[in-house]
């Protein structure tokens, strides 16, 4: 019995460390969604990431091995983490309306979940030891865990939206973190401690700067476009 209580212990600890992640990328997704959306959004969100865990939880032990797979997957989150930074800043443009589906919002929010949580599956099931309880607990636990962070986080960012930055900068981070330790990255270049840090730091900081980059890039294009069109008329 005690056993059982320190593994559910450890594990909630665990759901509490790694809700962040998912709770970043579904904030960040339902943002540019209509508040009235937001909430269905979140559920659909949450609903789907823990669907796609229990899922997993079967196979990440092997899938986890597979050279290549961290490597993509890292640049993926990277990309997702990218693209709903530049949906947070169609969103400020719009003055707060509807800037995206609800589809869109889920589809994005079940790849970057696929991408991110075969680690965090892993370190619920190496607590659990076979106990499927224990398994279950973690996995559900999750639920309310992603649900209220994204909803606090969605709130920060509507008074804060500069906030949206610091999310897609950790989730570059996780692109970088996962890259580096793809078994074929590992096995070629051995990385330091050192140069680890540094590549997460990167991805954090590129991640913000291609973002700002291409919304520049596409508001001076509508620019051009707007004055074009003007002018013609």
């Amino acid at each position: 019995m005690e056993g059982l209580f320190l593994g559910a212990l450890e594990i909630v600890l665990i759901d509490i460390v790694l809700a962040g992640d998912n709770a970043c990328v579904i904030a960040m997704a339902v943002r540019r969604l209509s508040r009235r959306r937001r909430m269905l959004g979140i559920a659909l969100g949450a609903a789907a990431a823990v669907f796609l865990r229990v899922n997993l939880t079967f196979v990440a032990s092997q899938i986890i091995l597979l050279p290549y797979l961290k490597l993509v997957g890292g640049a993926l989150v990277i990309w997702i983490a990218v693209k709903l930074l530049r949906y947070n800043a169609v969103q400020c443009d719009n003055n707060g309306r509807e800037a995206g589906s609800l589809w869109e919002a889920v589809k994005l929010i079940m790849i970057a979940d696929v991408v991110m949580s075969t680690d965090n599956i892993l370190a619920i099931a190496a607590v659990a030891k076979g106990n499927l309880i224990l398994l279950m607990f973690g996995l559900g636990l999750s639920i309310p865990l992603v649900v209220f962070g994204s909803s606090f986080l969605c709130m920060v960012m509507d008074r804060f939206p500069a906030v949206a930055y610091l999310a897609a900068a950790v989730l570059g981070k996780i692109g970088g973190e996962l890259i580096l330790s793809d078994p074929f990255v590992t096995h070629l270049i051995h990385p330091p401690r050192v140069v680890e840090i540094l590549v997460q730091a990167l991805c954090a900081v590129g991640v913000i700067a291609l973002a700002w980059l291409l919304t520049h890039k596409g508001r001076t294009r509508g620019r051009r476009k707007k004055w074009g069109d003007s002018w013609r008329r």
